[in-house]
């Protein structure tokens, strides 16, 4: 069964988790540099988490259910029952995009509203870093209640950050697994207010590749002839994965994507099983 999550998301792995969780090794901590919805997290049972993303309004929404889950769930519920219409949902974006006085609560709640009440989930931002997915005109958009009280509960064992994925991968040590997902190659491009483009990829895999000398890495991507040449020294799997979302979007559509293994406990932690 699907693991469930807080945010709807592109690309989220918790349809993928039956094929991913075999190639998850045992470790002290599980780092991820691209935290998305938090599905591998809440999927997974390691002692510790590190999960970062260089959008703020993600990390600032784990951090304030982690930190304040009552007063979330009464604030976040609040904005549900009173904001219904596609008025009120452009009005609860306008404030989230122009209100500097909006507490990190507040915003939090505003933030999981608009990603449950907008188009297909999308998270995306214009230029100036605006929040600007239009209406999502559902009938009766979902509240996650259940969701979000299992997240608080796991997240006492996460540290949450806002950084890119260089940051967070420096803090690797000996003892973690590092599970990476970033915007994928020829789909999910946008990340946050800036792009990731072939020159991020290559950074990422080079950088992973480093890091593997100490930790295990499990990467996720498209299954492309570049995705293959970067991850040309790893294990590669083949999966199909559903698309909601992005190019190859729509009912009972699939994606192929690559699973890249690789590291000095891969072998004995059995990935590859």
């Amino acid at each position: 069964m699907a693991v469930k999550s807080i945010l709807k998301w592109a690309g989220s792995k918790a349809g993928m988790m039956p094929a991913l969780s075999g190639h998850l090794p045992a470790g002290d901590r599980l780092v991820e540099p691209f935290a998305g919805s938090c599905a591998v997290m809440m999927a997974t049972d390691y002692p510790a988490y590190l999960v970062a993303d260089i959008n703020p309004d993600l990390i600032n929404l784990y951090r304030q259910i982690k930190e304040h889950t009552r007063l979330f769930i009464v604030l976040a519920l609040s904005l549900y029952a009173q904001n219904k219409s596609a008025e009120d949902y452009y009005k609860i974006r306008e404030q989230f995009n122009h209100t500097a006085s909006l507490t990190l609560l507040e915003r939090a709640a505003y933030f999981l509203y608009l990603n449950r009440h907008g188009y297909r989930g999308l998270c995306r931002y214009n230029g100036k870093g605006e929040f600007n997915v239009p209406f999502g005109n559902y009938a009766n958009p979902y509240f996650p209640l259940e969701e979000i009280e299992a997240f608080a509960a796991k997240a006492q064992r996460a540290t949450f950050i806002c950084a890119d994925f260089r940051e967070t991968l420096s803090l690797t040590r000996t003892g973690d697994v590092v599970y990476c997902d970033p915007p994928y190659d020829g789909t999910f491009t946008n990340y946050h207010t800036g792009g990731f483009d072939k020159a991020a990829q290559r950074d990422l895999a080079s950088m992973l590749t480093s890091v593997s000398e100490r930790c295990p890495v499990i990467a996720s991507n498209s299954d492309t002839p570049f995705t293959r040449s970067m991850f040309n020294a790893y294990e590669l799997f083949s999966v199909n994965a559903a698309r909601s979302v992005g190019v190859a979007a729509g009912e009972g559509k699939k994606a192929a994507e690559i699973i890249a293994v690789r590291g000095p406990f891969a072998k004995a932690n059995g990935i590859h099983s």
